[in-house]
């Protein structure tokens, strides 16, 4: 399994940004191609080091549905998206999923 996370720094206006981010942003994650699951997680507070991150998406996908899903208009739309009110507080990462 692959993961795309977007870990996001304390915006200003905490209201504003997820307003848009749940009625303007997840919208558009949904219709990604491939996309199994996003998750959505609010920090509340962070317990041992530098405060990071306040939200974290956690989309996931099938091995074989990845590389198409990054090169869709999809998460081109997404990503244009989030450089419009998330440019400066969201850092984007893939991963894989390890089998413990």
């Amino acid at each position: 399994m692959k993961k795309l996370i977007a870990l996001y720094k304390t915006p200003d206006d905490i209201d504003a940004f997820l307003s848009r981010y749940q009625g303007g942003h997840l919208p558009l994650v949904a219709k990604i191609p491939g996309l199994i699951s996003a998750d959505v997680t609010r920090i509340d507070r962070t317990l041992a080091g530098p405060e990071a991150a306040f939200l974290i998406c956690e989309m996931r996908f099938a091995d074989a549905d990845f590389g198409p899903a990054l090169k869709s208009p999809q998460m081109a739309a997404a990503s244009a998206d989030v450089e419009l009110f998330a440019k400066d507080l969201v850092t984007v990462m893939t991963a894989s999923a390890l089998e413990l």
